[in-house]
């Protein structure tokens, strides 16, 4: 099935559901849950968290399908962690630390209500139309079987969305030219992007090589002596999205320009309690 769409209808969509699977990474919830399976770091967590899809891979394996995280990070804890838990071990806890995340920042009202299970059956339906080839975070999750309650299904087919369109995104930065500290870094000055603290912290990158992939930046004039973002740069940043937006339509075409709208609305909705509730760090998108 194909069906015109508006110009940027399943971006739009992609903004209002990607951040919902995001608050697991930010969620105390995942701390604690983890923290009994025996992890300590909370870096491992989280790299456990996003990997752990793919099976006991090591870092190699990971930061390809990361593309924007330091090989020395995830060599301090890939695939060391599988030690201290199992992939399926990982797997079930995150699934827990989403239900409890969802519920702490919905409301058990809002878990149970119609439009949550409304919007899992649109966004499932959406991935009906998702492919695997060169995509290999989505490709695991996808192997994962969907959860029962419309809350996790939800979650679950967010994640799915997300890393179909994340794993096109790749193909657009290597076909831009810009490796991981540059995709980052010109992320970051467009002001949508994670703040560069935030990048540092958790991507693995020292200020030295944050400053060294800007002035790689400059020399291309995609950005100009203050930082900013020249016309080229925000060309080629747009340009990134709209070739993003051609890889990861299918999706969309497939659920057809109603249900992406009414997906969007919904997926809003969760988004905007999620943040009001205090999901994100207030300091956590911007340039500085």
């Amino acid at each position: 099935m194909t069906t015109a769409l508006p110009p940027r209808a399943g971006r739009r969509c992609h903004n209002a559901l990607n951040p919902l699977h995001s608050t697991l990474y930010f969620s105390p919830d995942l701390d604690r849950e983890f923290a009994a399976l025996g992890f300590t770091d909370p870096s491992a967590m989280r790299l456990a968290a996003r990997s752990a899809a793919l099976g006991a891979v090591g870092a190699g394996t990971v930061a390809a399908a990361f593309y924007n995280y330091n090989h020395e990070l995830l060599a301090r804890h890939l695939p060391g962690v599988w030690d201290t838990a199992s992939p399926a071990e990982v797997l079930d806890a995150r699934l827990r630390t989403v239900d409890a995340t969802l519920r702490r920042l919905l409301g058990d009202e809002a878990v149970a209500s119609p439009e949550m299970a409304e919007a899992a059956e649109l966004a499932l339906r959406a991935t009906e139309a998702c492919s695997r080839h060169a995509r290999p975070l989505y490709s695991a999750h996808a192997d994962l079987p969907v959860p029962e309650e419309p809350h996790l299904a939800y979650w679950y087919a967010a994640t799915l969305l997300r890393e179909h369109r994340g794993d096109g995104h790749l193909s657009a930065l290597l076909s831009a030219g810009l490796d991981p500290v540059e995709a980052l870094a010109s992320h970051t000055a467009t002001g949508k992007g994670m703040a560069t603290r935030w990048v540092l912290g958790t991507r693995g990158w020292g200020r030295a090589d944050w400053e060294a992939a800007t002035e790689r930046l400059r020399g291309r004039g995609l950005l100009d002596a203050d930082g900013e973002l020249t016309d080229s740069g925000t060309a080629l940043r747009a340009e990134l999205e709209e070739h993003t937006d051609r890889l990861d339509s299918a999706p969309y075409e497939h659920l057809g320009a109603a249900g992406v709208e009414r997906l969007t609305e919904l997926g809003r909705g969760f988004l905007f309690a999620a943040a009001g509730a205090g999901a994100f760090p207030a300091d956590l998108v911007g340039k500085g």
